[in-house]
């Protein structure tokens, strides 16, 4: 599949979208709700792409820049109301698997706060 500038916008939205339902999934089924677990932080890292060329500038006009590792970085793609590493992370990983559904590599990420 070939992806091009103009469809960054939408993949961008359905990898918020994934990613709010995977993190509210698992925070309601697995944690009953209950944010009394570890704390941490979660991001998408989407690596290979220039950010001088359309498909980075597209990213760039999106909100979303590369971080010290040289990939383009989406922090917190769920924007989830907890601080939940375990939830955060499965909403990063949703995200990450929508990209790479496109055709970018894609990582999820998390640590510890």
């Amino acid at each position: 599949m070939t992806v091009t500038e103009n469809q960054i916008p939408a993949i961008i939205q359905e990898a918020k979208e994934a990613a709010y339902v995977a993190a509210d999934t698992y925070f309601k089924d697995k944690l009953g709700g209950q944010d009394a677990y570890a704390c941490g932080f979660a991001w998408v890292n989407i690596y290979g792409i220039k950010m001088n060329t359309k498909m980075g500038k597209a990213f760039k006009s999106a909100g979303l820049s590369k971080d010290y590792t040289g990939s383009i970085n989406m922090w917190n793609p769920s924007k989830y109301g907890c601080q939940n590493v375990d939830t955060l992370e499965a909403g990063a990983q949703a995200a990450a698997d929508v990209f790479k559904k496109y055709g970018f590599r894609a990582y999820a990420g998390s640590r510890l706060d």
